[in-house]
């Protein structure tokens, strides 16, 4: 054997150590967006959605394509997926912080468990509500919703205002019993960044602030040219600089490192050249059926107890509409914002993929791209989140694991959020104890790395069905069983209010879920669905079931 053969076999060995160590340890990019629907080019929910950095990415990774929240509603998603518990066996339904929950409070964020692994845990931006930094070793950024339009002057308390071209009665605050119904500075706020010298409202001068997490502090803007930058911006600025260091850096720990973007959640504010990119005059609205709404059950339900507190999806469609003197006219506009602000958001991860695609990171990082829930655009006259149809309930899921994920694959088989934690678990080699005490509860989902290798796989450990929770009453909110719920499996989707009512859609067939089919009483699929939700749910039975009439 020369010495040149010796050396060769030398390095080949070497190469498979270290991809066997890669294998073990990988690096994790976890990217989140906040209220994403499937109006990007990868699912293709919008024709004119321009999101080449999705798109792209999603030719190396693998493509969930019927990935839902487990409950379509920012604060509770995203501590579901956070902590692998579903929403019914904690009991967090809504904005309640999950650190008051006797259950999460007992049980490890991802966070936590790759960092008692030895993992560098780094984030910025929005990934858990009610965030606490020493979950992490470190965290730049907590999240801004900014910028916000704001009246008077700070030593004479800034007052939250919307967009100053929205019209009422969109942009008015409706606020019962202290809590803000719809519209106003966030819900209530669409339009392109712009110069607001000359804006005065009330006799009180128009100015930019940035939110809270930055003390309100003024946003300077005077052109494209001379502003500052938006939180999106600063934060996929902070992820780029940051990964470059990590890729330099001497350390052999692995990183886990979460970047969480607000857009496309409102105030769907952000520069102007986004919103050239789509001209209003040529804005295409969603595929929306006339009067869809009259066999459905979410307008007719009590979603609330307190007295006056309605849908906010049903007000906000409302107010929309009626700003303008025909229905299409504010959905045109909104729909202009919300795709303005996926453009944006796009630049902002494919500026963060840049980092790791051009550097020696990507051949030991997994990226996973996800959103916290979706966004209906008028159809069924709702305009929000925080209902069980396929608009607002779809996510983005997109997985590269290098050596482990096939690239440009897509999955069809039904999966969740509640998937993701115990995914990146398998994936690093890590075990899934994630209780901390016998309060806690062990993970609920289960991992999707078969289907990397496997897109087509069929015989999976997990549910044939994706399930979610939509939270419904202010009294005995903590009680699981009052509550609405719903399962997606491949084809079918079925919907069970509290009240009794229900919903059966064949998505194969009809996709926009304009077709009611629990009005056939003998329709085979209804006895097969509710046993699917009974089985998801177990222990728990959601007493919507013993008011079916």
């Amino acid at each position: 054997m020369t010495r040149n053969t010796l050396l060769i076999l030398i390095a080949f060995f070497l190469t498979i150590g270290c991809k066997d160590q890669y294998l073990e340890k990988p690096n994790i990019l976890l990217i989140m967006v906040d209220d994403l629907n499937d109006y990007n080019e990868d699912l293709m929910g919008h024709p004119q959605v321009i999101s080449p950095n999705i798109k792209d990415f999603a030719k190396t990774a693998v493509s969930f394509k019927n990935a839902y929240s487990n409950d379509p509603m920012c604060g509770p998603s995203r501590s579901s997926m956070l902590l692998g518990v579903y929403p019914h066996n904690s009991s967090n339904f809504w904005q309640k912080s999950w650190l008051q929950n006797e259950v999460l409070s007992n049980t490890k964020t991802i966070m936590e468990k790759f960092k008692e692994n030895d993992y560098n845990v780094i984030g910025s931006g929005k990934i858990l509500h009610h965030n606490k930094n020493d979950l992490w070793s470190e965290f730049e950024h907590q999240a801004d919703y900014s910028p916000i339009a704001y009246l008077g002057e700070w030593e004479r308390g800034k007052k939250g205002i919307a967009h100053p071209s929205v019209p009422k009665p969109y942009r008015t605050i409706k606020e019962l019993d202290g809590l803000n119904m719809a519209g106003g500075a966030i819900d209530g706020s669409y339009g392109p960044l712009i110069n607001l010298d000359s804006i005065e409202i009330d006799g009180k001068q128009v100015r930019w602030a940035y939110g809270p997490s930055r003390q309100g502090k003024t946003f300077n803007y005077i052109d494209e040219d001379n502003r500052d930058l938006t939180p999106d911006e600063i934060n996929a600025n902070w992820a780029e600089k940051r990964l470059l260091e990590l890729a330099s850096s001497d350390n052999d720990n692995p990183f886990f490192l979460a970047v969480g973007f607000l857009r496309p959640h409102t105030p769907l504010i952000v520069p102007q050249k986004y919103f050239d990119m789509y001209p209003l005059e040529n804005i295409q609205l969603a595929n929306i059926l006339e009067n869809d709404k009259e066999d459905t059950y979410l307008h007719t339900v009590s979603q609330f107890e307190t007295p006056g507190r309605s849908v906010r999806s049903i007000e906000m469609y409302k107010n929309l509409v009626s700003s303008y003197y025909d229905d299409e006219e504010g959905l045109k506009r909104f729909t202009q914002a919300y795709l303005a602000c996926v453009t944006a958001v796009d630049e902002n991860i494919g500026q963060v993929l840049r980092a790791v695609n051009n550097s020696n990171l990507k051949d030991n990082t997994i990226v996973v791209i996800v959103s916290d829930h979706g966004w209906t655009m008028g159809e069924k006259e709702h305009v929000y989140k925080n209902s069980l149809w396929e608009e607002s309930t779809r996510v983005p899921m997109l997985i590269r694991a290098p050596g482990k994920s096939k690239p440009n694959s897509k999955v069809y088989h039904p999966v969740s959020l509640i998937d993701v934690y115990p995914t990146l678990l398998d994936l690093a080699g890590l075990d899934n104890e994630t209780i901390k005490n016998e309060k806690g509860k062990s993970l609920d989902g289960f991992s999707l790395k078969p289907f990397l290798n496997n897109p087509k796989l069929k015989d999976w450990e997990g549910p044939d069905a994706a399930l979610s929770v939509v939270y419904t009453s202010d009294k005995n909110a903590e009680i699981p069983s009052n509550h609405h719920y719903s399962v997606r499996t491949k084809d079918w989707r079925y919907i069970l209010y509290n009240t009794g009512e229900e919903e059966l859609y064949n998505n194969a067939n009809d996709p926009k879920e304009w077709n009611n089919l629990i009005f056939e009483k003998k329709h085979p699929k209804t006895k097969e669905m509710r046993k699917i939700l009974k089985e998801i749910t177990s222990p728990i039975i959601p007493q919507g079931f013993s008011n079916i009439k």
